[in-house]
């Protein structure tokens, strides 16, 4: 981490955009690929330990990883769920199957305790050795096809499992104390969680396998014998589906050090990668490649959203302008990666400017893995307020944090439309509008830009009179206690400049989407499939190793997989 880059990071004023974290792509620092290095360089084991499904596909599983150090267990409960009762809906009370990820050798007792509460998961409670909550819903478009085809002898079409990309799809995945599970200062320090999200990542690759499982029991109970497994090869391309909404949006609000971590790391590892002297025609060759995997794997998205295919088919035309150009590219220039950085601001739009970042860190493993475990943090350390630090120094860190804010009159509808509450049903959060709805008093602080304008004004008039020169924040906060929030969050952010979004998030114009985006591209993400501007589908793991497979398959190949993009033949690039 304190490796030394000859290029400067990239300023927080340029990365901290909206637009720009909305277009984000998947890395090699990803969460879910993370995981599986992990899990492979650590000779991780896993294996079904029990299966007591019936005819109609209703039981408990469990199927255990065992590491170095620990062994976690997941523990399903399968359910006959009727068609009309199937919903991706957060406020659903009945799934497919729900799950839990147990800190532990599951035993009977343990299977009782948690069946009694489990399937009714927020209405339930799990206890602190439970690391994660979740449940799924089968795919009605895939999932009865993928049975009838194994039931009559022959294999899924593959193109038609490429397109959906899932049997199950999971609709939340609790963990860090949620409805009774462990804190995070449980298993934060443990060493194969170390990063973010982790446990919860380890449950929906195990869930991937129970979804295999579950499809060959049901189509060998439907034809026994005519039955036949599903091709590895094809199994590959079978992910573990989810549907993200609002409840997801203000995360990165809520966590400015965490995400500022996120951030951080990325931006480190592409500083390095720009910074590297020299490129031979090997590496050239090999990147071309890569970028022609790239767009390939764009091409095989499936979205009826207006919004993500005219993205979509932007970076199709931004990625063939970038291969055109690495035909005639200059390898001898001093810092070549920096050159191709520099020339895509030039010449491509923000999706295909970050998707090349990914490619970039992409290349150079080496560089940029030793990052991984850097992208959390202890927020706690950052909480605290510093009392002390004078009214006048902190009036000069906001107006410099949020430079963008003072720019906005929030005093105009348009600029604070929207209000950020959370539901009494669901206790999640929502956005409603501020004109429209008599929801004003549950609002959220969610709009660090609109808050800190007002406390700056607050504090200019304070630090203007002669008597309040010396004056020092926790004095200030004695008077204005509703400032102090944002008073915390210029603190942290000024410490870590990573932290902030510089945009309005209670705008009319702005679009939960692009939070929601990039939160998923850190966890490693692909296949977005908006289905408005307040929620999407995505595919989790798709071709990614199973279990079984994860010894002797190289687990980043999935992110661009070659098969789909196989290079073409007479090609030169100098």
């Amino acid at each position: 981490m304190s490796r030394s880059t000859e290029v400067p990071l990239r300023s927080a004023k340029t990365v901290m955009r909206l637009a720009r974290l909305g277009s984000l792509h998947q890395s090699r620092l990803s969460f879910m690929r993370v995981l599986l290095r992990r899990l492979k360089n650590e000779n991780w084991s896993f294996r079904r330990t029990r299966w007591t499904l019936n005819n109609r596909g209703v039981g408990t599983a469990t199927y255990q990883a065992q590491g170095p150090e620990r062994t976690y267990t997941l523990v399903v409960f399968a359910h006959d769920l009727p068609d009309e009762k199937r919903s991706d809906r957060v406020i659903a009370d009945a799934w497919d199957a729900t799950f839990t990820l147990l800190d532990g050798i599951a035993t009977n007792k343990d299977i009782a305790r948690l069946k009694a509460n489990v399937p009714h998961q927020e209405v339930g409670r799990i206890s602190e050795r439970e690391l994660v909550l979740s449940r799924a819903n089968k795919s009605l478009r895939l999932f009865d096809y993928v049975r009838d085809c194994l039931a009559a002898g022959k294999q899924p079409d593959i193109k038609k499992l490429d397109k959906i990309g899932y049997l199950m799809r999971t609709t939340a995945v609790y963990g860090s104390g949620k409805f009774g599970a462990a804190d995070r200062e449980v298993w934060s320090e443990r060493k194969e969680f170390l990063g973010s999200f982790q446990p919860e990542l380890l449950a929906v690759w195990l869930i991937r396998t129970f979804t295999i499982d579950l499809v060959e029991h049901l189509a060998q109970v439907k034809a026994p014998r005519t039955f036949v497994p599903i091709n590895k090869e094809i199994r590959r391309q079978v992910g573990v589906g989810n549907s993200t909404g609002l409840g997801m949006a203000p995360f990165l609000i809520n966590h400015p050090a965490l995400f500022h971590s996120w951030i951080n790391a990325r931006e480190v590892a592409l500083a390095r990668v720009r910074s590297t002297n020299g490129m031979n025609s090997d590496q050239i060759r090999h990147f071309y490649n890569l970028v022609e995997r790239a767009l390939n794997n764009v091409r095989r998205w499936h979205t009826d959203n207006p919004y993500q295919k005219s993205k979509t088919k932007r970076l199709c035309s931004d990625l063939e302008k970038l291969l055109k150009f690495l035909k005639t590219f200059d390898i001898k220039k001093k810092k070549p990666w920096n050159e191709l950085y520099e020339w895509a601001e030039r010449n491509l739009l923000l999706e295909a400017q970050e998707q090349l970042v990914s490619l970039l860190i992409e290349e150079h493993p080496g560089l940029v893995d030793d990052l991984a475990e850097s992208m959390t943090t202890n927020e706690q350390h950052y909480f605290r307020i510093d009392g002390s630090m004078s009214l006048k120094h902190l009036l000069s860190l906001m107006k410099k944090i949020y430079y963008w804010a003072e720019e906005i009159d929030f005093d105009d509808r348009s600029n604070s439309a929207h209000v950020w509450y959370i539901s009494e049903e669901k206790l999640e959060p929502r956005l409603g509008n501020r004109f429209e709805e008599s929801i004003e008093p549950f609002e959220q602080p969610l709009a660090p830009g609109r808050d800190a304008k007002s406390a700056i004004n607050t504090i200019v008039s304070w630090v203007s009179k002669a008597e309040n020169k010396r004056v020092n924040v926790a004095q200030f906060l004695l008077k204005h206690p509703e400032h102090r929030h944002i008073i915390r969050r210029s603190q942290i952010v000024s410490q870590l400049p990573y932290a902030e979004i510089h945009d309005n998030t209670i705008s009319s114009q702005m679009l939960p989407i692009d939070l929601l985006r990039c939160k998923l591209s850190f966890f490693g993400a692909s296949k977005f499939d908006p289905r408005s501007n307040k929620w999407l589908r995505i595919t989790m793991f798709q071709g990614a190793p199973f279990p079984d497979e994860l010894a002797f398959l190289d687990p980043d190949e999935f992110a661009y997989p070659q098969k789909y993009s196989e290079p073409r033949k007479n090609v030169v690039v100098q």
